[in-house]
């Protein structure tokens, strides 16, 4: 069993910068695919970045590219996500997702482990 922990969320304004890391307990953490989900208020739950096991590919939503970097460092079984530039509309619970047999999915079915969620909230 994995157990996945979000930290680094926060009320930022927008233009600010925030980095999530998501920690991973359990064995073989690099025998599985990372990514990160966010769910606004009232939203349904979108796809917001995923990485491949060894953190050589990576995929992002249209909307987060060229803002939002997802990474991972497997000796501290941990993924990130770097956000720069926040804006207002970014404002939502941030989940971060494991998956033990699809790669660089953006669908939320092939994800087997969840965390509990960050908030992050950006002022205008």
């Amino acid at each position: 069993q994995v157990q996945l922990v979000e930290s680094g969320g926060g009320l930022v304004q927008a233009g600010d910068s925030l980095r999530l890391s998501c920690a991973a307990s359990g064995r073989s953490f690099s025998s599985y695919a990372g990514g990160w989900f966010r769910q606004s208020l009232g939203q349904e739950r979108e796809f917001i970045a995923t990485i491949a096991r060894t953190g050589g590919g990576t995929y992002y939503a249209d909307f987060v590219k060229g803002r939002f970097t997802i990474s991972r460092d497997n000796a501290k079984n941990t993924i990130y996500l770097q956000m720069n530039g926040l804006k207002p509309e970014d404002t939502a619970v941030y989940f971060c997702a494991l998956s033990a047999s699809v790669s660089l999915s953006v669908r939320e079915r092939h994800y087997d482990y969840w965390g509990q969620g960050t908030q992050v909230t950006v002022s205008s």
